[in-house]
């Protein structure tokens, strides 16, 4: 009969503890659908999260290629009003141009023809000048690469070895970057004198 008691007792645990893990796991599966709401609900709060920095990042690029089309035609404007203001300075240079050429119909002065033409050149430099553009007219100043191009070298006796004896082509600055060097004739050494000190 003990043994029997023992027996019963022994399949009793076995009910209890299955009831406690049928409890366990109802707990488990309770806290496991907790947490799975939860992370869903995260996981929704980051998906909106990630679409609104989606769609911040297409306003900001949209936004950014309007920039750039703006800055292009800006700059397109820009350039066409500056050369717009040039030519409208020219224009009255070609104007007092044109008088003096019609002048030589009417007129065989020479004298008066040549003025005109000063008159016009001066007032062409004129704009030049306004405009931002310097002319290189380097006589008797030394040879300088970046400036000047030398056409040919020459001898002479007023003027030191390397130094510009005569501009064939006046160059030109706009805002002290070169537009076009001043072509040159530089002078060398006598040869004359060198065999006369020998």
């Amino acid at each position: 009969m003990s043994e029997k008691k023992d027996e019963s007792m022994e399949k009793g645990k076995p009910k209890e503890t299955c009831k406690s893990k049928k409890l366990e796991q109802k707990d488990e599966k309770g806290i496991l659908k907790k947490e799975c709401a939860s992370l869903k609900e995260r996981l929704k709060e980051k998906e909106k999260e990630a679409a609104d920095y989606l769609n911040m990042l297409k306003r900001l690029q949209a936004e950014f290629e309007n920039y750039k089309k703006r800055i292009i035609r800006d700059q397109a404007i820009f350039l066409e009003r500056a050369s717009e203001d040039i030519i409208a300075k020219i224009l009255p240079v070609l104007d007092n141009l044109e008088r003096a050429l019609n002048s030589t119909e009417e007129n065989t002065d020479f004298e008066s023809f040549k003025k005109g033409v000063e008159m016009v050149h001066s007032q062409l430099v004129d704009v030049l000048k306004k405009a931002g553009s310097n002319i290189l007219n380097p006589i008797g100043e030394g040879f300088n690469p970046h400036e000047h191009e030398a056409f040919m070298q020459v001898e002479s006796d007023e003027h030191e070895e390397g130094k510009i004896v005569e501009v064939l082509q006046k160059g030109y600055l706009f805002k002290g970057k070169i537009l076009r060097p001043a072509i040159v004739k530089i002078a060398k050494g006598c040869e004359s004198k060198d065999k006369d000190t020998e």
